[in-house]
C-alpha cells in the first residue's frame, strides 16, 4: 500500500542492484566486485581507526583522504570531494548541476542509475541511441542540452572513449557540466583528470569499489574545478554533513597511498580479462572490447536468458538486462582464474 508515499515516488522505478545470494554458494560474476582482498595497508588503517575515537563524529571534509587523492592525481585538495560511494556523489551532482527545465543527455545503454536519478530528482533526460557496434554516440551528446553524463569505460559494454573524444565533448558543451563517471577507468582506459585544468565544466567521479577492492567500505570521490566541488558540498550539507565514516576515510586513504598493491591487483584483473575474452571468442562468443573489469558477451546460437538461467543452475551468477537492444547479452565480471575457468566450462556445457 503506497497511499502514504509522496507523489514523487509512487510511480518511480528504483535501481535494481545485482543479486547478493545468501541461500547457497555461487561464483559471483554479477556485481563487478574485485576478486582479490583489499590492500593490507588499508586493512591495518581500518583496524587502527576502530578505537575509542569512534564516539566522535568523523571529519566532515575528509581532509586526510582528499589530501591523499590530490597528491596522487596532481590536484589541490580543494579540487577533491569525497562521499559515501560514487553513487552518492553522482546523486549529489545531479542535484547540484542540472536544472529541471533543461534536458540532460547520456547514452541509452549505460549505467542504469542515471535514469533513476533523473526521475527521482524531477529532471528531463534524452537518452541517445548507441552506435551499431555499441560505441557511444558522441556526436549526439554535443550541444543542445543541459548537461552530459558519460560512463567511461561504459557500463555495461566495457568500451572506453579516448581522451581526445572526451575533450571533444567538453569543447562542444562549454556552458554545462560534463560528468565523466570513471568507476572502471583503472582497468585500461585513460582518466580525464588531466583535462580538469583546462575545463572548468568537467567533473570526474571515481570509486574504491572496483580496482581498490573496497566495495564494502563505500567510498568514492569527485575531482574538478573548485567551484564544482563547492556545489557538491552545498548539496551534501543540505542532506548529511557526515557522509563518510571514520573507518572508511582511514581505509580509503591507505588504499590510495598503497600504489604497488593497486597496480598489482589491476594488472591481475586485466590479464585474466584478456585470457577469458580470447577463450570465449574461441568458443563462438561475441565479446566486446573491454577496458573494464567485466566482459559483455553474447552467442548467436543461444538466447541471453537461456545462458543466464543455465549459468545460474550451474552455480555461476552473471548480469543480464531485459532491454531489447541487449537482452541477448551478458555482463560477466572478472573473477579469479579459477572462477573464469568454471564460467567457461559451464558455457561449454550450455
Amino acid at each position: 500500500m503506497n497511499k502514504f508515499w509522496s507523489r514523487r515516488i509512487r510511480d518511480i522505478v528504483p535501481y535494481t542492484p545485482g543479486e547478493q545470494p545468501k541461500d547457497r554458494q555461487f561464483i559471483k560474476l554479477n556485481t563487478n566486485e574485485c576478486p582479490y582482498p583489499p590492500s593490507p595497508m588499508a586493512l591495518d588503517a581500518i583496524r587502527a581507526a576502530a578505537c575509542e575515537a569512534l564516539r566522535l563524529y568523523p571529519d566532515p571534509e575528509c581532509a586526510a583522504l582528499r589530501a591523499a587523492i590530490a597528491e596522487r592525481e596532481g590536484l589541490s585538495p580543494a579540487q577533491v570531494f569525497c562521499g559515501n560511494g560514487s553513487d552518492e556523489i553522482l546523486a549529489f551532482a545531479f542535484q547540484a548541476f542540472f536544472d529541471p527545465e533543461r534536458e540532460i543527455v547520456f547514452p541509452k545503454i549505460t549505467y542504469s542509475f542515471y535514469p533513476v536519478y533523473t526521475d527521482f530528482f524531477g529532471l528531463k533526460r534524452r537518452e541517445v541511441p548507441m552506435n551499431p557496434d555499441f560505441s557511444d554516440p558522441v556526436d549526439l551528446l554535443c550541444g543542445n542540452n543541459g548537461g552530459v553524463v558519460l560512463a567511461n569505460p561504459n557500463a555495461p559494454t566495457g568500451i572506453a572513449l579516448g581522451l581526445d573524444t572526451v575533450e571533444q565533448l567538453l569543447q562542444a558543451n562549454p556552458e554545462v557540466v560534463v560528468i565523466v563517471d570513471e568507476a572502471y577507468v583503472d582497468f585500461g582506459a585513460h582518466s580525464a583528470v588531466p583535462l580538469i585544468a583546462r575545463y572548468p565544466n568537467l567533473l570526474v567521479v571515481q570509486t574504491t569499489s572496483k580496482s581498490r577492492a573496497l566495495a564494502g567500505l563505500r567510498v568514492g570521490w569527485a575531482m574538478g574545478d573548485e567551484h564544482l566541488i563547492a556545489g557538491l558540498r552545498a548539496v551534501r550539507d543540505c542532506v548529511n554533513s557526515y557522509t563518510v565514516d571514520r573507518l572508511a576515510q582511514a581505509g580509503a586513504a591507505a588504499a590510495v597511498q598503497d600504489e604497488p598493491y593497486f597496480q598489482s591487483v589491476r594488472r591481475r584483473v586485466i590479464d585474466t580479462r584478456e585470457r577469458t575474452a580470447q577463450t570465449l571468442k574461441e568458443n563462438g562468443f561475441t565479446v566486446l572490447p573491454s577496458q573494464a573489469n567485466f566482459l559483455f558477451v553474447s552467442h548467436l546460437d543461444r538466447p541471453g536468458k537461456a545462458l543466464f538461467d543455465g549459468l545460474r543452475e550451474r552455480g555461476v551468477l552473471v548480469r543480464r538486462w531485459d532491454i531489447p537492444e541487449i537482452r541477448d547479452w551478458l555482463r560477466v565480471s572478472i573473477g579469479t582464474d579459477e572462477d573464469m575457468a568454471a564460467l567457461t566450462q559451464a558455457l561449454k556445457e550450455l
